[in-house]
């Protein structure tokens, strides 16, 4: 009688659970290494470079000259008080931080003004000439005009709703956030700004700083003053022209 055989071996049961789980732990690792593979595509080259010392030396050498030229412009004989019709601003940064002393950064962070090529609408006074001339080469700044103002809120504004950075688009928003003061309608944020109101610091503060786009050949990227064929300071009513190629 032919010997029976053996039946063959049973298969391990590997419950759905465990399989569902080794899965999704497959599936995490790829994903992983796909975001490693894009951190490294985004990874600048210069960044994987150390400075050498002379770098440090020479960075800290210009800041230092940066702090000596603020203070000096400080001293400068400051530009006459604006007359009563030029009582508004807007200021435009310019400039980066390579060079930057963190004192002047401070100023410029006062005005709101953290990104190239941000704007801010700011009352004139003889205390806002007074900084605008120690942070001079990094902004650009002039009188604007009513079409500016306009455009600049309708095409531009933007507000902070519950830390959300939201586009002025709608009278709603106005009349919640600024209905004490009267004013309900974007129309309104325009007179205000245009005719530097009562209510100027409240309308201001409400706005986001305006991010404007890159004029390209409309900056130079001097730092001499406009008015001696750079880029930088007073323009007066030209800054018009600069808004409109920003805008």
């Amino acid at each position: 009688m032919a010997a029976e055989e053996a039946p063959p071996p049973a298969l391990n049961y590997i419950p759905e659970v465990v399989l569902k789980k080794r899965k999704n732990n497959e599936q995490w690792a790829i994903r992983r290494k796909l975001e490693a593979q894009e951190r490294a595509k985004r990874l600048k080259p210069e960044s994987l470079f150390i400075k050498k010392p002379e770098q440090f030396i020479r960075e800290y050498r210009d800041k230092e000259l940066d702090l000596i030229q603020m203070k000096s412009r400080g001293k400068r004989r400051r530009q006459a008080p604006v007359a009563a019709e030029s009582k508004l601003l807007f200021v435009i940064r310019i400039g980066g931080k390579n060079d930057m002393h963190p004192k002047t950064r401070k100023m410029l962070y006062s005005l709101r003004l953290r990104k190239i090529f941000s704007g801010v609408f700011v009352k004139a006074s003889e205390g806002m000439m007074e900084i605008l001339q120690k942070v001079e080469p990094y902004v650009t700044y002039g009188y604007p005009n009513f079409k500016s103002v306009k455009d600049l809120i309708y095409k531009k504004g933007v507000v902070k709703i519950d830390k959300e950075r939201v586009p002025l688009t709608d009278n709603n928003i106005v009349e919640q956030e600024l209905g004490q003061h009267n004013i309900i309608c974007i129309e309104d944020i325009v007179n205000e700004i245009a005719n530097v109101g009562k209510h100027f610091k409240a309308v201001t503060s409400f706005l986001c700083p305006f991010m404007l786009n890159n004029p390209e050949k409309a900056l130079r990227g001097k730092k001499k003053r406009f008015e001696d064929g750079g880029d930088s300071g007073n323009r007066e009513d030209r800054i018009n022209e600069l808004i409109s190629k920003m805008n």
